[in-house]
């Protein structure tokens, strides 16, 4: 019988800047009701956007609109403006204006990628926390700039990657941090969709192509469970003559692990197939779908309510995608847990991107 839903979140080690996998991995509290100490209800988070033109952009404040208990969104600055009902209501302004509201504490950087580094700089000088969509830049050294000026002044950034709040990702980091699977051997994983016109177009204008804009999630769990690679391998097959990387592999070499991810914007069944499996010297965990909550965890010993043996993994999963993502982001910003995930993290990730899709050597 399978264990209810574990929601375990990650903590780091802040008073190191050390990258330390293990503490990547260790365990926090799990989302709940956001108190003070005395017991009264917080005030709430003041909250605005900058862009609205990456993909991710309108879930994202519409699932911070679904948090009125915890965020008051008070402008929304972008020079393109989207009509979609996500922004109905909220006032348009320019990015000087937003920044310069009293007691705004976190801004959504949702522009467009070429814009999106330069814009979370804005903000971290502007002293606000960030919300940044991912992979966060165009160009590694940019972002690793960005991402330690941030860390220096003590400004948070939360980078747009949802598997690290799906509560079946949560229970496999626990698995590999408690040493449930034993030594990790193998990571395979795969993320695809049959891509419309226009968004051949939006990978085809970004020069890792579908690895840049899609398999920076998966890669983000692998450097959470296993840390940076030694060695990148990156692979890619247009399907077409318009030279799009919508077909591409990348093959991390570790001491004892081999890590091979797929992504694929030809597949016409890519969403139902998207998977993540781990496989380890003593157990094996696989997801699929990859935000769906089903699975299967193997294991040769029993470990906190699961038996040796194959367990059919069934974890309700909420259907707000990125609503955990924000409720630990207010968290964090009150100083009621640390904030998981460092610069070193997230340079680590962003630099295995860009050797994945083909952009750094």
């Amino acid at each position: 019988m399978s264990r209810p839903s574990l929601l375990v979140h990650l903590t780091s080690n802040m008073k190191s800047s050390r990258f330390n996998r293990r503490t990547m991995l260790a365990a926090s509290l799990a989302i709940g009701p956001l108190q003070t100490l005395t017991g009264a209800e917080p005030k709430r988070i003041r909250l605005g956007q900058i862009g609205t033109r990456h993909a991710h952009a309108a879930g994202k404040i519409t699932s911070v609109r679904a948090l009125p208990d915890l965020y008051d969104v008070v402008g929304i600055s972008d020079s393109e403006p989207s009509d979609e009902k996500s922004y109905e209501g909220i006032p348009r302004m320019s990015t000087e204006a937003l920044l310069a509201i009293p007691g705004l504490e976190v801004v959504n950087v949702e522009t467009a990628m070429e814009a999106s580094c330069s814009t979370a700089l804005k903000v971290i000088e502007a002293g606000k926390h960030i919300h940044l969509d991912k992979p966060g830049a165009l160009d590694h050294a940019e972002f690793r700039q960005m991402r330690l000026q941030a860390e220096k002044r003590g400004v948070i950034v939360q980078m747009g990657y949802m598997l690290r709040h799906n509560p079946a990702f949560e229970l496999l980091f626990r698995a590999v941090r408690e040493g449930w699977l034993g030594e990790i051997t193998e990571i395979d994983a795969m993320m695809g969709k049959l891509a419309d016109q226009s968004t051949r177009e939006s990978i085809g204008k970004l020069p890792g192509g579908g690895m840049f804009e899609l398999g920076c999630h998966m890669i983000d769990a692998v450097v959470t469970l296993v840390g940076k690679p030694a060695a990148v391998h990156s692979f890619s097959t247009p399907s077409a003559a318009d030279g799009v990387k919508d077909n591409q592999l990348a093959v991390f070499e570790y001491p004892k692990t081999t890590v091979t991810l797929r992504v694929n914007h030809t597949d016409p069944f890519g969403g139902p197939r998207r998977r993540f499996q781990v496989s380890g010297t003593k157990g094996s965990m696989e997801i699929m779908p990859m935000e769906s909550g089903k699975g299967v965890l193997r294991l040769n010993a029993a470990h906190e309510g699961y038996a040796k043996g194959d367990h059919a993994i069934q974890i309700k999963v909420p259907k707000d995608r990125y609503v955990g993502e924000f409720t630990t982001l207010a968290k964090c910003i009150r100083g009621e847990m640390k904030f998981p995930w460092n610069a070193e993290h997230d340079i680590a990730v962003h630099e295995t991107v860009m050797k994945a899709c083909g952009e750094m050597k």
